[in-house]
């Protein structure tokens, strides 16, 4: 039986793929299928093993599942088709600004240098001093200074801007300080840049016309160009001909910097290349490469290296010793030109202040040439009023340009779209500053007046003499300044191949930290990195190829070690890959709720293995690949059986995701589906079920029973922690610097079993892990489903939560509390110090319950935020949760949020000056925020009533008293009976008074709206009003995906004294109830305990009755049950009167029953007599379920439990009374609940020892059950009475206090009062007898304390919706870098057609990957519309339906199937699939997919001619015997490494087909009992094997299996 298991043997040269490929009936698919072919849909849950499913003829009619759309899947069409229309816009806005912000800068700088310029003249405009006649201006010393100050306020402006963002991530985050070589040469370089800046602005560009300054800031790339040159290694391709274009582009460089000074022969613009080549040091660590072959380059980019990591720290002083630098050379400049530097100084306020220009007026016979002197007497001089302030609105616009254009540069960078708006707008910028000069400069040589509304007439740019356009191609040198262009857009080609990962960080994108403001364009292309390549490289995907050949999933590798790394040698690329881990709790779920869920795991199955199989047939590589694993924890999984109290089974709830899986399957797919049943595992915590998906991912059950493991959700997350992160990484036989890359890039998605999400989101959370490596958490946008008004008030409160607070704390600090239904944890930041040990700590203490086990999610991210990690929000990536839909149910639920969230935030304030420390994103003002936030929360309930006060006064016209009284009457009787009575009543009487409260404040929104009538506009009130509610409406605004949760603001309003009144003093008050509160049930009890509820309940009625009036009457005739009368009337069941009463006659049922109880009395006293005599019998072969240690043992090992007695030995369960012997039962080989058949007839397999002992160990040191311990129950009991008296007290007092101040406050403001200067009322009085117009102005009075705590939250508000607004801005980014626009890129037929395969390749696979209409299934939606219904084939439909047909249940047998047919000739063979509407299937494109196709078959049968002989490096046979039930016998596993564990351990620790996922080595028994399936993964006990090549090929991997039979030889699969 046990080789039904194996694969079926072949031939030498096919290998196990033949067989199932012949299975399938594809026989071109030999050598192509590597037994991944088994259907996942096997009809076996009956036993039958049959491939082809048969139907019969009357039973053709179909069922299929309807693709309903709903939460995550709703249509989304109109989202995506506006994220696509910002994105357009998001492509030209940003293409404009980047390109008018630099074309503004460069003008601007122009401008202000060329009035800089000494003793610069120019023709002034004749329009307001005489149009008959020339005049000439001069600048007076003034002017010019107020441009040189201009000029150096530019330059420092950015250096300030550096030295406060290194300033700020020292002080905050970590640095490193550099070494003294590398300081002083980095300090060499920026000094070079800086001296060459002011000589470039002072000396050159002032003694050349503008047009030729903006040509030659096109010849500022030779000291990059040259390094460039030398970085060149001999890996690149087409080196030579790169080499010949580099020397090319150096050489038009340097011709730039010579042709001036040699065809003008002025001695000054020899200063021109010495300015352009220390310029063009500033960007030297872009363009040096460790890898060169020069020994100097290579030293160089060791120092570029250093620097990653010293940037900052360096730039802190080379800041100020730039600006510094630059303002020494401009005093000496200044001198140097016989000015004295003092001038500067002294003359800074007439510069900037008024003073006069002088004009002079031309002789007529000048005929308006300039003269060299206007000194000459003859000469009329006109002053004119300087236009003082242009100098400063010129320096505001080549500031803001600037800026602008960095800014937004770094935006197209960030999402995506840097070819278009970045490179292309940089790259025009000074081709269109020259147009642009050119065009003015013409226009005011022809007519000077031209500009004179716009530009004062003294000041222009330095014009060419005699400036005629025709002349320009000629004088200008426009040829020469083509070939400087074209070079520089050669040396930044590196601009238009951007490699950036989406939403990079400025250090990753640019290599200064910040621009240079007066060369703009060429700071933006020059700085821009060229190695910005993502951290996971596209190229390591393939890592995963060569180590795992065919194996469809492998979750870490333990092959030999290669080189992949420089300076960690011992780590491999596939390290790096992206592992994510689901792991779900469940409960209690509802079978809606769980088909949501696993609709969400069947969505990210199908997705990871489009990604998988593009990799591995298609050839192309996705950066966004990932692997993935599912864990479902399920607490209080058993349940004991129906058939033996000694027995357990599982629960209705595990049977119940057990029976969804294939509705959950068929949905997705949209085809039927039945998936393969679980194997199912014994285990020491309880037992576990695992699936393979369609998608072939790992979908894997931990059922927990609560006797033999620690129940509640912190304890399932503590259990998947160690067993993912301590077991299956922390013991791998690797080296360290692997666990921890592999550790860095490992994630765990913490889910709920009711969430409902895509793909996408996950993809979105990554996206923030792999930005920052800080990140220890990151969440989600949660919106809550479900209907009624409990729904609708939580949609607008999460979603207030989201647009205003989360985001808050994602910009201003940290987010506290990602929560447990949707949230991303590193690996790395899990497994840290006071991390994962602290989450392990037992709560001994009352505060502890509050704490750890209330609001386990927001203490968890309260410990990583106290190591220094950040907790992050992405409001783009969407998960849907079931929220509650019951009053009582809320209640309960923020019962247990309210405290654990005060105390949790709280712990974080009293450790703040450690956390701020240690914690580079929490602040002291964030700290601050915080304190604000919890003191609002504390004063909310005395806020309310206060309010409450005030509105009664308002609405109903009563006095403050009275409206005092008949508020704190019901909330003094509220919290006595929430002190009083049970939870129920408490509750019941909250819902009333909700109820009471939302009429109460409908009437107090009108009345509140008439005193706002009566008070203005003007009024606190209404200006805060009116605040909150703008507020929320451009927060919907911003968010039109969820505009319509605003619609529920009505009923939040009308819920505020119910939410953050009486739900706040119920859950203080109930601070010593700990348990749950949702999603209970009844627990299902023993019959043994069920007697005892029955004779426990007849007790109490006969003890009430006794004690009842008129008992004593009763004395000696039995009670009422045992009377009846001959004469007896009652009025309605309210009483009775019985006349003539005698005994009632017992009937025989009675009798019979009462026997009965007799003999099994007797019975059980005799079992019990036995078991003393024989101790060895059937009594002791049970296995009891009652564990006996106290709460301090941990000494239970082997976790047999002892059976618990009630009373004495005589009371023995029912269930005993048989005489036949029963089955002995281990729970870790046989327990009963694997024969359960609502468990299915699956395979059961057995852990390994090695995993068996870890479960042991871990239960042992954390996680054995608590003992219910009446005294140790008693004491906490008491200290969480304590603590609610003590927390009550003072949340009472403080508030009480508070109320009292105000109150009281309120009642003398006559006396103590603050005057509103807003919403003043003027009251004018005409006095008839005095004939008199009083005007009097009566101003609102504010109470101080009230006027302290509008500030308050208003100032809470600003900051809110502040902190919303940039990070809308940041999730509109991420989504727009998540969006792809075809059109605005390449067109498709632009590209070639493999990189149109290359592009679409995921897309591509997805749908020949869909099993929907594999097996010739129709689309049940065909024909719609009136004139198509009629035309529908529906019986030819049904006729094809019969037909057998063979089904394939696995995504990438689709894929192969639909992949292995497809033919550029479609005409002549008609099963070329139609892939998508979309993407366009020319037959270039299919003709490119067959030749990938016949590459990958060809390297499979080169593969497949190997023979394991051939390539059995390491010496093992294949002839080991094995045992009767396919498991090799133990001295297999007698060879042992070095590091003491098993050959087989070292190849197969989580790498086996059937291991990887759950850590067996396969060396367990198989139960006879069940049918056995061909496991496409192959059997258990099959050794992978990865030979030593270097280089291996991703198939050449070796693994065999065994037929226990006797029968056939031991073959490798190739």
């Amino acid at each position: 039986m046990s080789a039904m298991r194996h694969r079926p043997m072949a031939p030498p040269g096919q290998g196990a793929g033949t067989g199932a490929a012949g299975e399938h009936g594809d026989s071109d698919d030999n050598n192509f299928t590597d037994d991944e072919s088994s259907p996942l849909t096997h009809d076996i849950y009956g036993g039958s093993q049959r491939t082809i499913q048969e139907t019969k003829g009357w039973d053709v009619f179909r069922d299929p599942p309807i693709k309903i759309e709903t939460g995550s899947t709703a249509n989304q069409e109109c989202l995506e088709l506006t994220v696509k229309i910002l994105k357009i816009f998001a492509y030209v806005i940003t293409f404009i600004i980047v390109l008018t912000g630099g074309v503004i800068a460069k003008g601007t700088m122009l401008f202000m240098t060329s009035q800089v310029r000494k003793d610069k003249k120019m023709e002034y405009c004749n329009k307001d001093l005489g149009r008959d006649k020339s005049f000439v201006v001069r600048l007076p010393e003034e002017e010019r200074v107020a441009w040189i100050w201009a000029l150096l306020i530019a330059y420092a402006l950015p250096e300030i801007g550096a030295l406060i963002r290194s300033v700020r991530i020292c002080f905050f985050k970590t640095f490193k300080v550099p070494k003294t070589g590398h300081f002083l040469f980095v300090w060499l370089m920026e000094s070079l840049s800086a001296v060459g800046m002011a000589l470039l602005m002072f000396v050159v560009l002032p003694q050349i016309d503008a047009i030729q300054g903006a040509m030659l800031t096109n010849c500022l790339c030779v000291v990059p160009g040259i390094f460039g040159l030398l970085s060149r290694t001999s890996k690149e391709g087409k080196r030579f001909v790169k080499v010949i274009i580099d020397l090319a582009a150096v050489t038009a460089q340097v011709t730039g910097l010579v042709i001036w000074p040699l065809l003008e022969n002025r001695r000054e613009l020899w200063v021109i290349p010495v300015a352009c080549v220390m310029i063009s040091c500033g960007w030297w660590e872009n363009y040096v490469s460790p890898q060169s072959p020069l020994g100097l380059v290579r030293a160089l980019g060791r120092i570029k290296e250093d620097m990653k990591y010293t940037r900052y720290f360096c730039h802190i002083f080379l800041s100020i010793w730039k600006i510094l630098l630059f303002f020494t050379v401009t005093l000496c400049i200044y001198w140097a030109e016989g000015e004295e530097p003092g001038n500067l100084f002294a003359m800074y306020g007439d510069a900037f202040g008024p003073h006069k220009i002088i004009v002079y007026e031309l002789p007529a016979g000048l005929g308006g040439v300039l003269p060299d002197t206007l000194e000459s007497a003859n000469i009329d001089t006109v002053d004119v009023d300087a236009a003082y302030n242009t100098v400063v609105y010129v320096l505001l616009l080549q500031i803001f340009g600037a800026y602008l254009c960095y800014i937004f540069g770094k935006f197209a960078c960030k999402i995506l779209i840097q070819g278009f708006s970045y490179a292309f707008p940089v790259s025009l910028t000074v081709p269109l500053s020259v147009t642009f000069l050119i065009a003015a400069c013409g226009i005011r040589i022809d007519d000077p007046c031209f500009f004179h509304d716009t530009i004062p007439d003294y000041l222009f740019f330095t014009s060419p003499s005699n400036f005629r356009f025709n002349n320009f191609v000629t004088e200008q040198m426009a040829w020469a300044w083509i070939l400087w262009l074209l070079s520089q857009t050669w040396i930044a080609l590196h601009i238009w191949t951007p490699k950036c990962e989406r939403l990079a960080t400025t250090e990753k994108l640019f290599v200064q930290p910040m621009y240079s403001s007066l060369l703009i364009d060429q700071s933006m292309a020059l700085n821009r990195r060229r190695d910005d390549q993502a951290d996971v490289k596209t190229e390591d995907l393939s890592e995963i190829e060569k180590e795992k050949g065919d194996e469809y999933y492998e979750t870490i590798s333990v092959h030999t070690d290669r080189s992949s790394a420089p300076n960690k040698p011992s780590i491999k690329s596939s390290d790096n890959i992206t592992r994510i881990y689901s792991c779900a709790t469940m409960w209690h779920e509802t079978k809606d709720e769980m088909i949501e869920f696993l609709k969400s795991i069947m969505r990210m199955d199908e997705d990871q293995c489009a990604r998988r199989v593009a990799q591995k047939y298609l050839r192309v590589l996705d950066p966004d690949y990932y692997e993935f694993e599912t864990h479902i924890f399920f607490d209080d999984a058993f349940e004991i059986s129906d058939h033996s109290d000694d027995d357990i089974q599982c629960n209705r709830f595990v049977k119940l995701l057990i029976a969804t899986m294939d509705e959950a399957a068929s949905e997705i797919h949209q085809t039927t589906i039945r998936l393969r049943p679980p194997k199912k595992y014994p285990t020491p915590y309880g037992g576990r079920l695992v699936w393979t998906l369609p998608g072939k991912t790992k979908f894997i059950t931990h059922l927990k029973d609560k006797d033999r493991i620690r129940h509640r959700k912190r304890w399932s997350q503590v259990m998947y922690m160690y067993y993912l992160l301590g077991h299956r990484l922390m013991e791998l036989p690797i080296s360290v610097d692997r666990k921890d890359a592999i550790a860095e890039n490992t994630y765990l998605l913490t889910l709920d079993g009711d969430i409902d999400f895509k793909p996408n989101a996950v993809t979105l959370l990554v996206d923030l892990m792999k930005k920052n490596k800080n990140l220890g958490a990151a969440c989600g946008r949660i919106h809550p489903v479900g209907s009624g008004p409990m729904v609708w008030y939580q949609l607008f409160e999460y979603a207030i939560g989201h647009w205003l607070q989360k985001a808050t704390e994602h910009m201003i600090g940290c987010v506290l509390c990602s929560p447990g239904c949707f949230s991303l944890f590193r690996g790395k930041a899990l497994m840290d110090d006071n991390v994962m040990k602290k989450y392990t700590t037992r709560s001994d203490e009352a505060r502890h319950y509050v704490q750890y086990d209330q609001g386990e999610d927001r203490w968890l991210c309260t410990l990583l935020l106290q190591r220094g990690y950040r907790v992050e929000y992405s409001a783009a990536s969407d998960a849907y949760t079931h929220c509650p839909e019951g009053f009582n149910e809320f209640y309960n639920q923020r019962r247990r949020w309210v405290p654990s969230t005060i105390a949790n935030i709280m712990d974080l304030l009293a450790d703040a000056k450690r956390t701020i420390k240690i914690n580079d994103n929490i602040s002291l003002l964030y700290i601050f925020y915080q304190m604000m936030l919890m003191g609002g929360t504390i004063l909310g309930p005395g806020t309310i009533f206060l309010m409450l006060v005030g509105a009664f006064v308002a609405a109903f016209r009563i006095d403050n008293w009275t409206s005092f009284h008949y508020n704190i009457v019901p909330i003094l009787a509220f919290m006595v009976i929430c002190f009083t009575c049970k939870s129920n009543i408490q509750l019941f009487v909250a819902q009333v008074l909700s109820t009471a409260y939302a009429l109460i404040m409908m009437a107090v929104i009108v009345g509140t709206a008439l005193q706002l009538g009566e008070d203005g506009i003007g009024s606190p009130s209404a200006i805060f009003l009116i605040s909150m509610v703008g507020s929320f409406f451009i927060a919907a605004c911003l968010h039109p995906q969820e505009f319509w949760c605003i619609t529920c603001g009505l009923i939040y309003l009308l819920s505020i004294p119910s939410m953050y009144l009486l739900l706040i003093l119920y859950s203080i008050i109930n601070l010593n109830v700990v348990s749950w509160g949702t999603r209970e049930v009844v627990a299902k009890k023993t019959k043994k305990e069920l007697e005892a509820e029955k004779k426990a309940a007849e007790e109490a009625k006969k003890r009430v009755k006794q004690k009842s009036m008129l008992s004593f009457l009763q004395s000696g005739i039995g009670d009422n049950g045992d009377e009846e009368g001959s004469v007896e009337f009652s009025l309605a069941g309210l009483f009775r009167c019985i006349f003539c009463t005698h005994g009632k006659t017992s009937d025989e049922k009675q009798q019979l029953t009462s026997i009965a109880e007799s003999l099994d009395t007797i019975k059980n006293r005799m079992d019990t007599i036995e078991s003393a005599v024989d101790p060895h019998g059937h009594h002791a072969s049970r296995h009891g379920r009652r564990r006996t240690t106290s709460s301090g043992s941990k000494d239970h090992h082997l976790l047999t439990s002892v059976a618990e007695k009630s009373g004495d030995e005589s009371d023995e369960s029912d269930s005993d009374t048989s005489a036949e012997p029963k089955q002995e039962r281990d729970f870790l080989t046989n327990p009963y609940w694997i024969e359960d058949p609502d468990v299915r007839k699956g395979e059961v397999d057995f852990l390994s020892s090695t995993e068996i002992q870890f479960w042991k160990d871990l239960i042992d040191q954390y996680l054995y059950p608590i003992d219910n311990d009446p005294v140790e129950q008693a004491r906490i009991a008491k200290d969480l009475k304590e603590l609610r008296d003590s927390s009550v007290f003072a949340f009472f007092m403080i508030n009480a206090l508070f109320v009292l101040i105000v109150f009281l406050l309120q009642l003398n403001k006559d006396n103590i009062h603050v005057k509103w200067p807003f919403g003043v009322r003027t009251n004018i009085t005409y006095d008839e007898s005095t004939q008199e117009v009083h005007i009097s102005k009566e101003y609102l009075q504010l109470e101080p304390i009230g006027l302290v705590f509008v500030f308050f939250f208003a100032l809470i508000l600003i900051i809110q919706f502040t902190a919303m607004l940039f990070h809308r801005f940041g999730t509109i980014s991420h989504i727009l870098a998540s969006t792809e626009l075809n059109f605005c890129k390449k067109k498709s037929e632009d590209l070639t057609q493999d990189q149109l395969i290359d592009k679409h390749a995921v897309e591509i696979v997805k749908n020949l990957q869909r099993l929907q209409g594999i097996d010739g299934d129709y689309d049940n939606d065909s024909g719609s519309g009136p004139d198509r219904i009629a035309r529908r084939k529906t019986i030819q439909n049904l006729e094809k339906a019969r037909q057998p047909r063979r089904q394939i249940g696995t995504l990438d047998v689709a894929f192969k199937k639909r992949f292995l047919k497809l033919t550029a000739d479609a005409e002549n063979n008609p099963a070329t699939p139609i892939l998508t509407r979309r993407l366009t299937m020319r037959a270039e494109t299919i003709r490119a997919l067959e030749v990938r196709k016949n590459s990958v078959m060809a390297e499979r049968r080169k593969s497949a001619m190997q023979t394991l002989g051939a390539k059995n490096e390491y010496g093992i046979t294949t002839g080991a015997p094995t045992n009767n039930n396919g498991a090799l016998p133990n001295q297999r596993s007698a060879r042992v490494s070095n590091a003491g564990i098993s050959i087989k351990d070292v190849f197969n620790v989580n790498g086996g087909a059937a291991e990887q996922i759950y850590g067996s080595n396969g060396g367990g028994t198989i139960n006879q009992g069940y049918e056995h399936v061909i496991d496409e993964d192959g059997d258990g006990n099959s050794l992978r094997l990865t030979t030593r090549n270097p280089h291996p090929h991703p198939h050449h991997q070796v693994s065999w299996s065994q037929n226990t039979n006797g029968g056939g030889n031991g073959t490798g699969r190739l």
